[in-house]
């Protein structure tokens, strides 16, 4: 009955029962490495908690279903989970990726992977036919991150799936700038989800988690598989919070999104900001796709300058007193980042650049406080 409901109520209920122990509502912290034995092998399903951990396990029945997915697994971090993805293929694989992604994919791809074989294009993805040149009977995945960090670009998941399929390629999908509040890629066709659960499903700051969901029975078999062989599994009291986190997402979604809304209306009005980059303005080149596939635009968005000024941008986030100067996003409070020189900075400048990352850029996670005192926070800094 409980897969039958509606997203609000997955977050509460999604793949929960009361601990069969004692009938706690919230699954217990099982702060254990190893469980007992009444003979070789006759366990109560859980022997060894790399393998499995019942607190994990609650949270990966948890993040299955709020992603309408039937097998949920929770890893270490955001790239422990794309880690467990790429060791899927084999060397001489290729990989199409878009062009504008986190620095620590990006990294995680050319400087550890490539050196095993694996083969990475990197392209603007709001055009098929820059996807269509470039596969080949070598193309094993579609790495699709969207809306974009930190461009805010927004890719068309369902052409994607429907071009990758005749193919046998497999689509994996970033959805942590999203949350599967604002959009489900399996239901449009993607094949694997990957959150940086750090973000927005946690949603405190207070945990660094990852997690991936799927469909196919023998793909969830692999996955398992390489999660339980290499070991990058996440802990009971990181899944515990997690867990906590997920059951406010609904909430924390809607006022993220109408925060968003306000600020991105108020920076793309103001005199001294050149552009905002945000999906819910009607003359975002991707604005159409957004509203058809997600059901709001999110709480991230990024901006510039008048002339691109950096040492402008500099003096404004230095001077903001509520948007704290921080890594990471999806928090409840309200963070401001520099992407070049942070969350960006491992990708060569020339395609940073090429890709909108240039150094003037701000990009902005906008919390869940009161948005008069955000605007007002920008307002000093900005002058």
């Amino acid at each position: 009955m409980k897969e039958k409901l509606h997203f609000n109520s997955k977050t509460i209920h999604g793949g929960q029962q009361p601990d069969k122990a004692y009938g706690a509502v919230m699954p217990p912290i099982y702060q254990t490495s190893t469980y007992a034995q009444t003979t070789p092998g006759g366990h109560k399903g859980f022997e060894y908690s790399r393998t499995h951990n019942p607190t994990r396990q609650a949270l990966e029945k948890s993040l299955a279903s709020i992603e309408s997915g039937k097998f949920g697994f929770a890893f270490g971090s955001g790239l422990a989970a794309m880690d467990a993805v790429l060791k899927l293929l084999k060397p001489g694989d290729e990989i199409i990726s878009t062009d504008d992604l986190y620095g620590g994919s990006y990294r995680l791809f050319t400087k550890i992977f490539e050196d095993f074989g694996l083969k990475f294009h990197f392209v603007g993805m709001d055009n098929l036919q820059n996807i269509s040149l470039l596969i080949n009977e070598k193309t094993k995945l579609i790495w699709v991150e969207t809306p974009t960090n930190p461009m805010m670009n927004v890719i068309d998941i369902k052409a994607i799936s429907a071009l990758a399929k005749p193919h046998g390629i497999f689509v994996a999908v970033d959805n942590t700038f999203a949350s599967p509040y604002l959009q489900q890629p399996l239901t449009l066709g993607a094949d694997i989800v990957m959150h940086s659960a750090t973000k927005y499903l946690a949603g405190h700051s207070d945990v660094v988690l990852g997690s991936l969901v799927l469909n196919n029975e023998a793909l969830a078999e692999r996955i398992g598989f390489i999660q339980n062989a290499s070991g990058a599994i996440c802990g009971p009291m990181d899944s515990f919070l997690t867990l906590r986190g997920i059951k406010t997402l609904h909430v924390r979604m809607q006022r993220h999104c109408e925060n968003a809304n306000a600020i991105a209306n108020y920076l793309k009005k103001h005199s001294k900001i050149e552009k905002v980059y945000w999906p819910g303005f009607e003359d975002h080149p991707n604005h159409q796709v957004a509203k058809t596939q997600m059901k709001d635009f999110g709480g991230m968005l990024s901006f510039v300058t008048k002339g691109g000024d950096y040492s402008a941008s500099i003096k404004i986030i230095e001077k903001l007193k509520l948007f704290t100067l921080a890594e990471s996003l999806g928090g409840v409070e309200s963070l401001a980042g520099h992407p070049a020189s942070m969350t960006h900075a491992s990708i060569p400048k020339n395609l940073r650049e090429k890709s909108g990352v240039v150094d003037s850029l701000i990009r902005l996670s906008v919390g869940i406080e009161d948005v008069r005192d955000l605007i007002a926070d920008l307002k000093q800094a900005i002058g």
